[in-house]
């Protein structure tokens, strides 16, 4: 158990660190199973086990949940991307095996796995996005569910700070001198920017100038190499007739697809029997009844992770091939890096428009930066890379623990906040 801890649960992995009694940070080590992980995948897996006289919902968090749903796709819930419905007032609950789940139950179940080893009277500092996902989202409510969260997981003492201004805490611990940092943490969800000032010793260590944040990450990235790559061999774009009169597939049917949190909502009957209605009139119905296949055999998280390993190998080749293959549906398709970039090239605009928008904040000109620092996943994007060194010069730009400078800067935001409170 640890007085203090940092928490950053996100949209795709999760990290926590502890405070050292010498006033140091290290990444925790959890506990899943049989392993002991440093980053722990941010996924939830429910089924019931018959009991005598009554049925007992099970988990299983991380990697282990991985394994519990692909042991039982059809009789286990897997629930990914929690994070990214906190900010959402239109989702209040969902029902699991006949049992009403609010959001905030949900990721209660997950911290509690993540948080075994910490008592309730341990200290949190949890980490929240400047802008929560979602296109409506309101950010107050996000954080406020969040809270929530970690108060059903039973910890009572709860402190929240911005996750690109811990990332930022973090990076600032090499600066021996004062200097302006402009900080891009991206996440699965959302992609977030602080602009902060450092000053070595003294009160007034970390000054904020700015904030913003939008709901482009990761997630958005791979959306566009399946609705670009896979989608159209699945049905979309094509007709089907009703009548005399050729019309468009339904393209919501490929809008959820394309989103892996979104796809196992989409095997219910009334879909199902849907896109089967459509396929018999469409002209190439084959597309549509692979679509299905994809649903009902639960193929979204290997289709998913086959599209991450395509962008990942992006980010190092300047060309890859994406190979996927269920029943009779096969995909071997080569994709150039720069292909990949026309098509993630609205997001890196509106990522670009973000960025001008905490620097507008501030009052400061991009020369006023004397460092950049990017961490998380997407960080490793070329284009994304390019949007920093192009502005600000690659003398200016680094980076650094992509997936635990935030987890280990909100622990030193917690340290600092205890000694400013005496």
């Amino acid at each position: 158990m640890h007085d203090l801890i940092g928490v950053d649960f996100g949209t795709t992995n999760s990290v926590v660190s502890v405070l050292s009694p010498d006033g140091g940070v290290r990444t925790a080590r959890i506990g899943i199973g049989a392993e002991m992980l440093d980053v722990v995948r941010s996924v939830l897996c429910l089924w019931e086990e018959p009991q005598p006289g009554r049925r007992v919902l099970r988990h299983e968090a991380g990697p282990a949940a991985i394994e519990a749903y692909l042991d039982q796709p059809h009789d286990s819930r897997l629930i990914m991307s929690m994070k990214s419905y906190l900010a959402q007032r239109s989702f209040t609950e969902t029902r699991l095996f006949g049992r009403p789940f609010k959001l905030e139950s949900l990721i209660a179940i997950f911290l509690r796995v993540v948080l075994g080893g910490q008592g309730a009277r341990t200290r949190i500092v949890a980490g929240r996005p400047v802008r929560f996902a979602g296109e409506f989202g309101d950010d107050e409510f996000g954080e406020a569910r969040l809270r929530g969260a970690y108060g059903e997981a039973g910890f009572a003492d709860v402190d929240v700070a911005l996750e690109p201004e811990a990332a930022g805490y973090r990076f600032a611990r090499g600066l021996n001198r004062a200097a302006t940092v402009l900080i891009g943490d991206f996440g699965g969800g959302t992609s977030d920017f602080s602009l902060l000032r450092f000053e070595p010793g003294g009160a007034r260590r970390v000054v904020a100038l700015g904030h913003t944040g939008i709901g482009i990450a990761g997630d958005a990235f791979d959306y566009r190499i399946i609705d670009r790559a896979i989608s159209p061999i699945l049905g979309k774009g094509d007709t089907y007739r009703v009548m005399t009169t050729d019309l468009p597939v339904p393209p919501d049917y490929f809008s959820s697809f394309a989103r892996w949190h979104l796809l196992s909502l989409m095997n219910t009957p009334r879909t199902l029997a849907d896109i089967a209605d459509t396929a018999r009139k469409a002209a190439h119905p084959e597309r549509l009844r692979h679509l299905i296949a994809l649903i009902e055999d639960e193929m979204g998280y290997r289709l998913y992770r086959t599209v991450s390993a395509v962008k990942a190998a992006l980010s190092r080749d300047e060309r890859t091939v994406l190979r996927f293959e269920h029943k009779s549906f096969r995909v071997e398709r080569e994709i150039a890096r720069a292909e990949f970039e026309e098509w993630i090239a609205p997001d890196i605009l509106r990522l670009g428009a973000t960025v001008d928008a905490v620097m507008a904040q501030a009052g400061l000109a991009e020369d006023a930066v004397d460092h950049v620092f990017l961490t998380g996943g997407t960080s490793f994007v070329p284009a994304v890379r390019a949007l920093f060194t192009t502005r600000f010069g690659a003398e200016k730009v680094s980076a650094g623990g992509e997936f635990v400078s935030v987890a280990e800067g909100l622990a030193l935001i917690g340290r600092d906040r205890m000694a400013a409170a005496g």
